[in-house]
């Protein structure tokens, strides 16, 4: 551990993530007044549930107005453009202000073979323009954009495929190998998302050949550990020792979740265990530990937190600080989605701290799904105001807008 230079004392000092002023600093006065009104809309439960309804009805349909409608509002807060050359904007608008980008295509769940050639020549591309961008030094993947779920369903199950899904499987394997190798080639990380449990262990286990691979000199695969299952914990660690054991460094990005009601019902629906922890306060204990155990371990493993959670990034700001490790390492992360938690990102960003923003971007149908979760994500709970919307009106309030 180091010691403390009390002529930098200055520099260890935790970012306060109440200092409205520097998390708004990017947003004009109409901007940030845009931007309020978008949240305040998305804190009313009745709204957002029946705007989402409509909204699948109507992508489904192709209604082209309900498309503007959302590429002029919530496609706007939470998106970086539709096509990649969009996101130069928001990636050079970061980037003044210190913080990174993570390039997220955002099409999901994909099975025409077409659509999944797509997908895997859209990730590459995606890596060869971060690899010209010094601010984007991640691109986000999700498996399931690059394969039939049911493929990843079977082969979990331990049923035979046919000749033919067999054939599906390896044609997946070989587009998610292009791209890592081409990642490798570029220096550029691979963030691999999670997803259901009843896929999520195959999923594993191809990403853990690719770390094998790919991780031996620098970091470039990330698995995700969704720390609302309460096996994720033990797994990280035993995932660690395996990488130890097997001299390879183990990338891995903590979220909390995104699946839990549909874990649960069809964990009930069909008679077994469900994976998820019996509440939130064991899903806090299991992420902040996994945050310590890798912070112990910092220079076997390449962290990133991927939370919004205040309480777990200044849990991991105050190890950094607390001994004296690099605030720039690059196996030292934190990461928060476009649109949401400017007050964690930007005050990182001021303070010195690796941390980026997911830029998502897509044609409005490929990033509806994604879309629609965000705006359920933030409708207030039992009708209490959000505390971005607080922080939002605190900065207009010391704006005097």
């Amino acid at each position: 551990m180091r010691h403390r230079d009390p002529k930098q004392e200055q520099q260890w000092v935790l970012p306060d993530f109440e200092n409205t002023r520097i998390a708004f600093s990017s947003k004009s006065d109409i901007e940030l007044l845009e931007t309020e009104r978008m949240f305040r809309l998305m804190n009313s439960p009745w709204l957002v549930s029946m705007g989402s309804f409509i909204a699948k009805i109507a992508m489904k349909a192709n209604f082209p107005l309900v498309e503007r409608t959302i590429k002029n509002t919530i496609f706007k807060q939470f998106c970086g453009g539709v096509t990649l050359a969009d996101c130069q904007e928001t990636i050079d608008l970061l980037a003044q202000y210190n913080a990174l980008s993570i390039l997220d295509y955002g099409a999901e769940s994909k099975s025409d073979e077409q659509e999944l050639d797509r997908t895997e020549k859209e990730l590459i591309n995606a890596i060869e323009f971060a690899a010209s961008n010094t601010s984007v030094p991640v691109v986000s993947s999700k498996l399931t954009s690059l394969v039939a779920n049911e493929i990843l369903e079977k082969k979990q199950l331990g049923e035979v495929l046919t000749k033919g899904e067999e054939e599906q499987y390896n044609r997946f394997v070989d587009r998610i190998t292009r791209a890592c190798t081409r990642a490798a080639e570029l220096k550029v990380g691979v963030f691999i998302d999670a997803e259901e449990s009843w896929m999520q262990d195959v999923m594993d286990d191809i990403v853990t050949d690719l770390m094998r691979t790919f991780n031996r000199e620098r970091i470039t695969v990330y698995n995700t550990y969704q720390m609302y299952r309460h096996d994720k914990l033990s797994q990280l660690r035993s995932d660690h020792l395996k990488a130890k054991e097997e001299g390879y460094i183990l990338g891995a990005k903590l979220v909390r979740g995104a699946y839990m009601n549909k874990e649960r019902a069809r964990a009930e629906a069909y008679g077994y265990a469900s994976p998820i922890q019996k509440n939130k306060e064991s899903t806090d204990r299991d992420y902040n530990a996994a945050i310590l155990y890798c912070i112990d371990h910092f220079e076997e493993i390449a962290l990133c937190n991927a939370s919004h959670n205040v309480d777990s990034v200044k849990l991991m700001a105050r190890e950094i600080l607390d001994r004296g490790l690099p605030r720039d390492h690059q196996h030292l992360n934190f990461c928060q989605l476009q649109g949401m938690s400017d007050h964690l990102t930007y005050n990182l960003a001021q303070g010195g701290f690796n941390t980026a923003k997911y830029v998502v971007y897509g044609p409005i149908k490929e990033v509806a799904a994604y879309l629609i979760r965000r705006a359920e994500e933030n409708t207030a709970v039992t009708g209490e105001m959000s505390r971005e919307l607080q922080l939002i009106r605190r900065e207009i309030k010391r704006r005097k807008l």
